[in-house]
């Protein structure tokens, strides 16, 4: 069985000061929100055994703020930056997936962006909690977190419909559960 985390960035600032969007940085509430994300992953193995972030400031930021929270908690993933993660559409996300057959993580995380997240989360779902699936239809909110289950042994046999979403966190999600 493969686990497969898309984490979406954290919230952002609307414009870099250098103009470029790869370089949009955290604001106050994504600093917080990732943490608090990193936080609960951490309170819920199984972990990721390998990440796959993004090279934008945003993705960076968050895997860093969200690893922070969860180390004490969790074996440290070795951590690759790919460029190709960046705008990237589902049929390039999922051959980025299909490419970790080479190091062979049971777990695997992606760090990246919608629409790209968003759309591939949605392309993956065949199955899986309906209060997960209502959840995710709408928007893959930043900081929010889609789990799947593939069935095999092999990062090659994931595909579209194929994937069972075991678990949907976001803020706002979190925010309910603790009841603030």
């Amino acid at each position: 069985m493969r686990r497969l985390m898309l984490l979406r960035h954290a919230k952002t600032e609307i414009d870099a000061p250098s103009g470029r969007d790869r370089d949009r940085r955290l604001d106050d509430r994504g600093h917080k929100d990732a943490g608090e994300l990193g936080g609960w992953i951490g309170r819920h193995p199984p972990f990721p055994d390998r990440v796959m972030v993004s090279p934008a400031m945003r993705a960076k930021q968050t895997w860093e703020l969200a690893w922070e929270a969860m180390k004490d908690r969790v074996p440290p993933p070795p951590v690759e930056f790919l460029p190709e993660l960046y705008g990237a559409d589902p049929a390039q996300l999922l051959q980025s997936i299909r490419n970790a057959c080479v190091t062979d993580p049971t777990q695997l995380m992606l760090v990246g962006h919608n629409p790209g997240l968003h759309e591939l989360a949605l392309a993956l779902t065949g199955s899986g909690e309906a209060a997960a699936r209502d959840a995710l239809a709408g928007n893959l909110p930043t900081s929010g977190l889609a789990v799947f289950e593939f069935d095999g042994n092999d990062w090659n046999d994931v595909a579209f419909r194929r994937g069972r979403l075991v678990g949907f966190v976001s803020p706002k999600l979190l925010k309910q559960i603790s009841g603030d």
